[in-house]
C-alpha cells in the first residue's frame, strides 16, 4: 500500500494541479510487483510515472517531468534560470536536510533530523536533535519571507515537495505525544501560515491521506521499532 507515502503524494499532488487525468496504482511494498521492479530496477521503490509506456523514477525528477510535458498550466518551475536553479536547490534541501522520509513495508522508516528529534524526545539527546530540526526548519522559513508561497504568488516545486510532508508531521506530533508541536507557529510563523493558505487550496485538500490511517502507519512503526 502507497497511498501514505508523501514521495507518491507529491506525484498527485502535480499531476491533479496540471489537471491531467491518471491512473494511480497501489503497490504492495512487501511483496513488490513485476511492474514495479521492471520499472524501476534501480531503486526498486515508488514512486514511478509511466508515461507512454515509458517509467520515470524519484518524485524531483517526475515531478520536473511533469512540468515540462504538461507545461501550459500551474507552472511548478519559474522560467528565469538563476530562480530554477534556486527552486532546484531548496527542492533538494527540502529532501536532503528535512524529511527524508520512505514507506517500508507500509510503515515509516525516517533518516533525517525530523524523524530523529520526534523518536528522541524525552531521551537522552533528544533536544540536540530537536534543535537540529529547527535549525533546518529556520532556513526554509526564511525562504517564506514576503512571500505567500515558496513558488511566489502560486503553489511551486518547493510547496509541493514540501507540502505533501507537511500532514504527515502533524500526525507525527500527534502519535509522538508531545506538546511540542515540529512546526511551532509561535517560532515558525510564516510556515505556520504557509500551512494555512495551502491546507485552503482544493486540490490540496483532494490530495490529503486520511489522518486516521497516517497515524495508524506512524504508531505501527514506533511498535515494530520498540519491539526490535
Amino acid at each position: 500500500m502507497t497511498g501514505l507515502s508523501p514521495f507518491a503524494g507529491r506525484i498527485i499532488w502535480a499531476l491533479k494541479l496540471k489537471g491531467v487525468e491518471f491512473e494511480s496504482v497501489e503497490e504492495d511494498l512487501t511483496n513488490k510487483s513485476d511492474l514495479l521492479l521492471q520499472s524501476n530496477p534501480v531503486h526498486q521503490k515508488i514512486p514511478v510515472l509511466i508515461h507512454n509506456g515509458k517509467p520515470v523514477s524519484e518524485s524531483l525528477v517526475i515531478m520536473e517531468y511533469i512540468d515540462e510535458v504538461w507545461n501550459q498550466t500551474c507552472p511548478l518551475l519559474p522560467a528565469d534560470p538563476h530562480q530554477r536553479a534556486l527552486t532546484r536547490f531548496w527542492a533538494k534541501f527540502v529532501d536532503e536536510k528535512v524529511t527524508s522520509i520512505e514507506l517500508n513495508f507500509v510503515l515509516l522508516k525516517a533518516f533525517a533530523s525530523m524523524w530523529s528529534a520526534l523518536q528522541m524526545r524525552g531521551k537522552e539527546g533528544g533536544e540536540a536533535a530537536l534543535e537540529e530540526a529547527h535549525e533546518n526548519l529556520r532556513i526554509l522559513e526564511k525562504e517564506l519571507e514576503g512571500k505567500k508561497f515558496f513558488g511566489g504568488e502560486s503553489i511551486g516545486l518547493v510547496d509541493v515537495t514540501f507540502g505533501s510532508f507537511a500532514k504527515l508531521l502533524d500526525v507525527l506530533d500527534e502519535v509522538m505525544g508531545s506538546d511540542k508541536k515540529m512546526i511551532d507557529e509561535d517560532k515558525f510563523p510564516l510556515m505556520g501560515k504557509w500551512k494555512e493558505q495551502l491546507s485552503e487550496l482544493a486540490v490540496v485538500k483532494s490530495c490529503l491521506p486520511p489522518a486516521d490511517k497516517l497515524a495508524a502507519a506512524v504508531q505501527a512503526r514506533r511498535n515494530e521499532s520498540a519491539a526490535a
